[in-house]
């Protein structure tokens, strides 16, 4: 079973995930997404919680991406919070953790005003661990 629940904050929304994200379930994220981008005002940053989210394949990681783009095409930004370690795996491995955040929390997601292309993301853990450079 899989849900999703939409949640405004000021200029942002978060979405907040439960179960498993596949290809049947996708149509959900992308639905609830449709909702957060139909706001007025339109949300400048979309946080998705992943912290309930159990499994993630190719088609939650492709929704992501579509999200990714709708908000960019608006110069809005797309973070992740708490994404389990096999998603932060996947988006380390894709090259994805350069261009979508992933914070520990959903508050630290909201109150990080760092670019992502500014951060370097553990991919074991899914944690934020510093600037890019940094020695």
């Amino acid at each position: 079973m899989f849900s999703v629940q939409v949640r405004p904050a000021s200029d942002a929304a978060v979405l907040q995930l439960r179960g498993e994200l596949d290809v049947e379930s996708v149509v959900q994220l992308d639905e609830a997404a449709d909702t957060a981008l139909a706001a007025q005002p339109p949300p400048r940053l979309v946080v998705v919680n992943c912290a309930f989210l159990s499994f993630c394949d190719s088609s939650g990681i492709g929704g992501f991406v579509r999200l990714y783009q709708r908000l960019a095409a608006q110069q809005g930004q797309l973070r992740l919070a708490a994404a389990p370690a096999a998603v932060a795996k996947v988006f380390s491995l894709t090259g994805l953790d350069g261009v979508i955040a992933i914070h520990t929390s959903a508050e630290d997601a909201l109150a990080d005003s760092c670019d992502v292309r500014d951060r370097v993301v553990d991919a074991g853990s899914g944690t934020s661990v510093g600037e890019r450079g940094a020695a």
